[in-house]
């Protein structure tokens, strides 16, 4: 059998992680279970990982490099609204496409609420910090307050988590796909009253 890279190996458990988790909850995601969706050795997952926390730790970094990709792919220079609209259209679309990472990710806030784990707390903190980096950038030569551009972020963050919920617990793309043209319609309503104001 070949050897596998220690850096292929690590992120293999890390999806494994997020499919398991997203199966089976938290609680049901053992590390037997976790590196058999590997088809890795558990031995081999202790080697990568020396606890399950620090495993959810990776989950949680894989979590803030999808958000600060999607968010940075999103900017519009020079239109902080049409930034704003973008970033989250494409947050939507990211949870339709990627629906077992959506599901990890509630499963694993809430694992790290309850366990006083400060990852997911991070995971937010980076988010809002990308997307506060992009809108001051889109937002330059237009008055637009520092703690409007704070709000922007916030709501974007707000509006696609309440999607997000929404989407796993009704599970239908067709339903979902005309919510999220709702969810749009709210942010440019609050855009055109905050940034027009």
């Amino acid at each position: 059998m070949a050897r596998v890279p220690a850096a292929e190996r690590r992120n293999d458990l890390v999806n494994a992680a997020i499919q398991v988790i997203a199966s089976h909850g938290v609680d049901g995601a053992t590390t037997r279970r976790i590196a058999e969706e590997a088809n890795a050795p558990l031995a081999t997952l202790h080697y990568c990982f020396q606890s399950k926390e620090l495993l959810f730790t990776a989950v949680f970094e894989r979590l803030a490099e999808g958000y600060r990709e999607v968010l940075t792919a999103n900017e519009v220079p020079g239109d902080v609204a049409a930034s704003a609209r973008a970033m989250l259209r494409a947050l939507m679309d990211w949870y339709l496409e990627s629906s077992e990472l959506a599901s990890a990710s509630i499963e694993l806030i809430r694992w790290a609420q309850r366990t006083k784990d400060h990852s997911a707390e991070a995971m937010y903190t980076e988010a809002y910090e990308v997307m506060g980096s992009i809108l001051r950038r889109t937002a330059a030569g237009q008055d637009i307050a520092p703690e409007t551009i704070d709000r922007i972020g916030y709501v974007v963050g707000a509006l696609s988590d309440g999607f997000v919920l929404h989407w796993l617990t009704q599970a239908d793309r067709t339903r979902a796909t005309e919510q999220a043209e709702v969810v749009l319609e709210v942010l440019d309503a609050w855009l055109a009253a905050k940034v027009a104001a």
